[in-house]
């Protein structure tokens, strides 16, 4: 689902990646650790096509993203559904309507947007709260918000950049055992980065280390270092 091979991005003088190769296959779940300015999120900027490598080779769904077309970056991006820290919803669209939005950007008929939102909302247990706003929500239940949306069009990849980053511990444990059940339920690779050592710990799923831009570890069931 992507593989990186001597991947390299820089800002200025400054390098996030360096040299970096890694390949996550399907249904995989990963959790990409690493301390502020490690390099994590501008991985998962290069997986979604956000930012372009200065060299390497970088593949996600069969895609070489070095030789994208524009054209062809809607149909990357209908395959990954993204979840951030900062959830990133509508203020003035209702959960309903923030989640089908994917859906109705690919102009999809309305009855099979109707379908997939409420099985998205249910999935995360927001069925009852689909006509509130999201100044109306806690943090956990925006989160969840931004899951269900990730998750509407059925991705092959969920990309979560610090998903639990705003959230208390108890919370953040139930956004990850959500994300694990829909791991499980669509068979979707999850790529999770984080800095929240007690969730990579609860649970025996492949840890990628990054520091500096450069891997340090990759362990197929890793602990948070």
């Amino acid at each position: 689902m992507i593989t990186a091979r001597n991947l390299t991005k820089k800002f200025g003088d400054i390098s996030a990646l360096t040299d970096l190769t890694i390949s996550i296959g399907p249904g995989e779940f990963v959790f990409l650790t690493g301390p502020s300015g490690s390099g994590k999120t501008t991985l998962l900027r290069l997986a979604m096509r956000d930012l372009l490598p200065d060299s390497g080779s970088l593949i996600v769904n069969t895609h070489d993203l070095a030789k994208l077309k524009k054209k062809d970056l809607p149909a990357l991006r209908r395959e990954i559904g993204t979840v951030f820290q900062d959830f990133k919803l509508l203020a003035d669209r209702n959960i309903w309507e923030n989640v089908s939005l994917p859906l109705e950007v690919r102009r999809l008929p309305q009855s099979q947007i109707d379908k997939a939102v409420k099985i998205a909302l249910e999935l995360v247990g927001l069925a009852n709260r689909a006509t509130l706003f999201p100044a109306q929500l806690s943090g956990g239940e925006l989160q969840r918000a931004g899951l269900a949306r990730a998750i509407v069009g059925k991705p092959k990849m969920i990309l979560a950049d610090e998903p639990t980053g705003n959230l208390d511990p108890k919370t953040a444990r139930v956004i990850v055992k959500l994300l694990k059940d829909i791991h499980a339920e669509l068979k979707t690779t999850v790529v999770m980065a984080t800095h929240n050592a007690d969730i990579v710990n609860l649970y025996s799923h492949r840890v990628i280390s990054l520091d500096k831009g450069k891997l340090i570890k990759d362990n197929p069931k890793g602990k948070y270092e």
